[in-house]
């Protein structure tokens, strides 16, 4: 274990290098970050719409969705954007780490990003749809709501998935595509295992 340890410290090591050296100076990095992640974000949003909820786009209902997608990848990069430089910080100190709890420590805290990015999708959802309702208020999609009503309607939603996955399995992959930007980090840093594990079984399976 711990010589899988060593190798994904080393290509997180590797990454951050990567990184520094290319970032450039971060008042034109973090502009063309943000764009980033407002087109992932807004990407993300209508795969999960075609893929799991393409009745809901057709007619004022779809135009609807359509207006709400701006305010989702905006809101939704604000997060992401900020979560970013977090997990460079995480990495620096992780691979200063003396040992293998202490960096396994430091790498955890991304998955706690990621449970708090399932909150700012479900708080993003809420406030995106209320704007729009705001600036179109003419034909309302779902009635006159306000912003508290539109918080109990989708936190009702939330604990019905987690109390009945099987029943809203639909509802369960449109909040894991949307939190899959939010989630980048973690993802890496399982790849980054995943390929260090590989690399010494693979050493140990071929000795030379």
């Amino acid at each position: 274990m711990d010589d899988i340890i060593t190798l994904w410290k080393i290509s997180l090591y590797r990454l951050l290098t990567y990184y520094e050296a290319n970032r450039g100076p971060l008042r034109t990095f973090y502009p063309k970050l943000f764009l980033f992640f407002i087109f992932l974000n807004i990407t993300c949003y209508w795969w999960a719409m075609f893929t799991g909820f393409f009745e809901y786009l057709h007619g004022h209902q779809g135009w609807h969705y359509f207006k709400v997608s701006f305010p989702v990848g905006f809101l939704g990069a604000i997060f992401d954007s900020l979560s970013f430089f977090v997990t460079v910080y995480i990495i620096r100190r992780a691979i200063k780490s003396q040992n293998t709890l202490e960096y396994l420590s430091h790498l955890s805290i991304d998955l706690i990003i990621a449970i708090i990015a399932t909150f700012w999708v479900l708080l993003v959802f809420i406030i995106s749809g209320w704007l729009i309702h705001i600036l179109t208020p003419a034909v309302p999609v779902f009635g006159e709501e306000n912003l508290v009503t539109r918080q109990t309607r989708y936190s009702d939603m939330l604990i019905n998935a987690l109390l009945n996955p099987f029943d809203n399995l639909r509802n369960i992959y449109f909040g894991l595509i949307m939190g899959f930007s939010a989630s980048l980090p973690t993802f890496i840093h399982i790849a980054l295992f995943v390929r260090s594990g590989a690399k010494v079984v693979f050493k140990k399976l071929n000795p030379q």
